[in-house]
């Protein structure tokens, strides 16, 4: 990222935390996966004639835009073009793109509008591999189809094709936000298109999946470590589905608890976070889907104060998995792993905070300054009293300790955040 506009892009992406991914093409018709067309082997000329029954008469941009909202989500980021080549935008480089199925309109150009409208930031997802453009090397490698009938590999003509793409997309739908790459199998380099990027959207974030290092990074799923001795900034991404990122009608939802543990470690060590649902071949997205992005949303905007200005600075070795995040004269103790019992040990703090409030509830908690039996050689230590830990079994849990004067505050002899999202 150059000096120049490393400021613009700190001011807008150091604040939102929490974005919607939304996994969208016409894989949703069958039901099945959005790689289904490489999972299930289905040859291009098949898989391509589901463009004739594209037509999601009941996409409305607002109705996503509300439960993103809903969800506390800040930002949103839409697969313009996943690996099988389909466009949800119109484009003057392929005829396999939206404005030429029953649908006829350029859904990329509605949701922009949406966003704009809300000035909510959107983010454009797109897939570096392409099942469908005869120029890309298909050579049935991870992720890649086996060379087709009718193809014509040829890396640098697709380039072009991409880079066209590139500036179209950053060319006619307003204020871009995130560039979020994928899948570049081939591991080629070419900075100049990043720059493009940057030269369009001046205020916009790039992930590090294209053709450079771009601006931050992408654990998927439940890698735990995102970026181990980096000092950037980190995104993490997860589904609610366990099986898919697009919509699948068999679906198995992972529980409230894996996801908003999973939410709590990435948000705690300072990441952000996108999560993602799938939308329907009608545009609608599934009401479990929905449902769990509104007790994402309970959860997150009770807590949220935790994940502001505070930064990891260590745990708690009296519970196991905890996280512990400092912002000037507060203490955030996190437990995304089970609360042992209902009471915990803030070692090393010996000060009683000014007080102490459990945010899912914003129940206050009593605070003693004493000897514990199992402790009783390292003297008076902070405990937390009551803690309603089986209340709390199905969520992750977030404490707010509020001292008089930040020199309460011990050293707690560990490192400082996994990633620092004021350095860009």
């Amino acid at each position: 990222m150059t000096q120049a506009n490393s400021g613009i892009v700190k001011e807008w992406f150091r604040h939102p935390r929490l974005g919607m991914f939304i996994h969208w093409g016409l894989y949703a018709i069958n039901g099945w996966h959005e790689q289904e067309q490489w999972r299930g082997r289905v040859p291009r000329d098949q898989y391509a004639r589901l463009a004739t029954r594209w037509n999601p008469v009941k996409f409305d941009p607002d109705a996503w835009l509300d439960l993103a909202q809903d969800a506390g989500m800040e930002y949103l980021v839409l697969t313009t073009k996943h690996h099988d080549g389909f466009c949800l935008f119109e484009t003057a480089q392929t005829d396999f793109n939206v404005t030429r199925t029953p649908y006829g309109k350029d859904l990329l150009a509605e949701l922009a509008a949406a966003c704009h409208q809300r000035n909510f930031p959107l983010g454009l997802y797109y897939s570096v591999v392409d099942w469908k453009q005869p120029n890309y090397p298909n050579e049935d490698r991870h992720h890649e189809l086996p060379p087709q009938p009718g193809d014509s590999p040829d890396f640098a003509r697709y380039l072009e094709f991409l880079r066209e793409q590139v500036r179209e997309l950053c060319t006619n739908y307003g204020d871009i936000k995130v560039f979020w790459w994928d899948m570049n199998v081939p591991e080629h380099r070419d900075e100049s298109i990043n720059s493009l990027i940057r030269q369009l959207q001046p205020g916009c974030v790039i992930n590090n999946r294209g053709l450079d290092e771009g601006d931050f990074g992408t654990p998927e799923r439940d890698w735990h470590d995102p970026r181990p001795g980096e000092n950037r900034p980190v995104e993490a991404c997860q589904s609610v589905g366990m099986q898919s990122w697009g919509y699948r009608v068999d679906e198995s939802y992972y529980s409230d608890r894996h996801i908003l543990r999973s939410m709590d470690r990435f948000l705690a060590g300072g990441a952000h976070y996108l999560l993602n649902v799938g939308p329907d071949a009608e545009g609608l997205i599934p009401a479990k889907s929905a449902a769990m992005l509104r007790r994402v949303g309970c959860w997150y905007k009770n807590i949220k104060p935790a994940f502001a200005e505070a930064r990891k600075i260590g745990t708690l070795p009296a519970a196991p998995g905890s996280l512990v995040a400092r912002s000037g004269n507060r203490l955030y103790l996190h437990f995304p792993a089970d609360l042992l019992g209902e009471d915990v040990v803030v070692e090393p703090v010996t000060a009683l905070p000014k007080r102490a409030t459990l945010l899912n509830t914003g129940q206050n908690l009593v605070c003693k300054n004493d000897v514990v039996p199992s402790m009783f050689l390292k003297g008076k230590m902070l405990r937390l009293c009551g803690l309603p830990v089986n209340e709390l079994a199905n969520t992750c849990a977030v404490v707010e300790l509020e001292f008089a004067d930040g020199k309460d505050i011990p050293d707690f002899g560990e490192g400082t955040s996994v990633v620092n999202i004021n350095v860009m």
